[in-house]
């Protein structure tokens, strides 16, 4: 009966695994096929040559500064993290939290609607040995503020410059109609969800009868306790942070840096190109139309829509050969040289812990 048991269990393992595995597959098969029409789209009607000769003048001080923006972007919410850790009474290091803000930027980066990032993000923050259920707070924090000032960034250019983003964004304008909607409902049921108890023992308990009821997880008394638990230690950092409005207005005002920080990166690009004519809040308000627009709609990245959107917008913006060059540089920050940085912090990230997890049964051994 024992060795029918350990069968059945190990043939679960390896099918959760090979399952897990087709999911990251089909993800990231969907993001080349998405980068490889993007990049055909982006060579149609344009002369590369010409756009890799304007983006060869640009200058390289600028260049290294749009880089470093966007480095301090991911960043950023790492430091936010860490922040609302040691609130909480954990003395974590701030190089650790960055190394969870990058984690999260790449599955995000890789997954339809940047639904991979958090869970990857919680994962790890479990492995180092941090609470989940403040873990959780934490990155909905951090979420809630994150999508709330890109909400009062879109409400503020509706209310102060509607008739220059409507002349700008053209057709487009219905699709950032879209992605403020989104975003707001998605803010309003997170803050649901973080501060309704009812509501996240509901989710929690309807989470855990899905997966008995599908043979995801047998049913277990000792889970239920643990989740039950799990709800108070949440239940009392939601009233911490309640009860600390002064650490939530230091982290929403530094978030609206971070945001404004990834539309100035645009801002850098036009610079270096030594162009002039438009101001820093105009290229900034139309990055910010093209970030509402894209940020809730289910494509790996957001890749395709976004450059289409940008080649329109930024038409007035950038003459000629230069809106090609801009687009593959902005771009080119913003997202892949992110991407490809977050992709290689995790490899080693995975390595070291691979690594770690070996010497830690050799030391187990010398022990007994």
């Amino acid at each position: 009966m024992k060795e029918n048991l350990s069968s059945s269990s190990v043939w679960s393992s390896i099918g959760q695994k090979l399952h897990k595995n087709k999911k990251n597959l089909i993800s990231v098969l969907l993001f080349l096929l998405l980068a490889a029409l993007t990049f055909s789209a982006i060579c149609k009607g344009n002369d590369m040559t010409e756009v890799a000769k304007a983006v060869r003048k640009m200058d390289v001080w600028y260049l290294f500064g749009a880089m470093g923006v966007g480095i301090f972007f991911v960043s950023a919410e790492g430091l936010m993290i860490c922040y609302l850790l040691r609130a909480l009474g954990n003395p974590i290091a701030a190089g650790r939290c960055i190394k969870y803000s990058f984690i999260g930027f790449f599955y995000s980066g890789i997954t339809p609607s940047a639904t991979g990032g958090q869970p990857m993000q919680l994962y790890h923050m479990k492995k180092d040995g941090l609470k989940i259920s403040e873990s959780t707070v934490v990155l909905m924090t951090v979420a809630v503020l994150y999508k709330f000032v890109l909400v009062v960034i879109g409400l503020f250019m509706l209310l102060f410059g509607y008739h220059p983003l409507k002349n700008y964004l053209g057709s487009y304008m219905w699709l950032f109609y879209l992605g403020l909607l989104l975003n707001t409902v998605l803010v309003i049921f997170l803050l649901i969800v973080m501060f309704g108890p009812k509501l996240f023992h509901n989710i929690v308990t309807g989470v855990e009868r899905f997966c008995v009821r599908f043979h995801l997880l047998k049913h277990s008394e000792e889970r239920i306790e643990k989740l039950f638990g799990f709800e108070e230690k949440y239940r009392e950092t939601v009233q911490f942070f309640a009860g600390h409005k002064g650490k939530i207005v230091a982290v929403t005002l530094f978030t609206v840096l971070q945001r404004c920080s990834v539309f100035f990166l645009t801002y850098l690009v036009y610079l270096g190109f030594h162009l002039k004519g438009t101001d820093a809040l105009t290229v900034m308000m139309l990055q910010a139309s093209v970030y509402i627009a894209v940020d809730m709609l289910p494509l790996p990245g957001a890749q395709g829509i976004t450059e289409l959107m940008y080649k329109s917008i930024f038409a007035g913006v950038f003459p000629g050969t230069f809106l090609t060059a801009s687009m593959c540089v902005s771009r080119g920050i913003n997202f892949y040289f992110l991407l490809i940085t977050s992709a290689i912090l995790t490899v080693i990230v995975y390595i070291l812990e691979r690594k770690c997890s070996r010497k830690k049964p050799a030391e187990t051994a010398e022990y007994n």
